[in-house]
């Protein structure tokens, strides 16, 4: 069983940067894809990024952080982080990690086996 614990969240202007963190249980964190997912009230779960654990760390982005939002690991802390620069009014939401065992990098939250339970980002404009 692989426990994730959240940490990184709170309350931000529009333009700001915050950067979240995802502890992992486990002996294996480095061949788990981390996934980074939200959800706004009212609004289904949605992608945000991932990084895979192979081919160096493949990382990958929804078009509405591209460019702003960075997935970065260190396998050694077993921590995944989400590093959120120009945050906009419309990043609000909880923001959750998940993993995907051996997982390929997937943009879908049915392909995630394991949640946190959430951070909540609130940015003001």
């Amino acid at each position: 069983q692989v426990q994730l614990v959240e940490s990184g969240g709170g309350l931000v202007q529009a333009g700001g940067s915050l950067r979240l963190s995802c502890a992992a249980s486990g002996r294996t964190f480095s061949t788990y894809t981390m996934g980074w997912f939200r959800q706004a009230p009212g609004k289904e779960r949605e992608f945000v990024a991932a990084i895979s654990w192979r081919n160096g760390g493949s990382t990958y982005y929804a078009d509405s952080v591209k460019g702003r939002f960075t997935s970065s690991r260190d396998n050694a802390r077993n921590t995944a982080y989400l590093q959120m620069n120009s945050l906009k009014p419309e990043d609000t939401a909880v923001y959750y990690c998940a993993a995907d065992p051996w997982g390929l990098g997937s943009r879908s939250a049915s392909a995630y086996d394991y949640w946190g339970q959430g951070t909540q980002v609130t940015v003001s404009s």
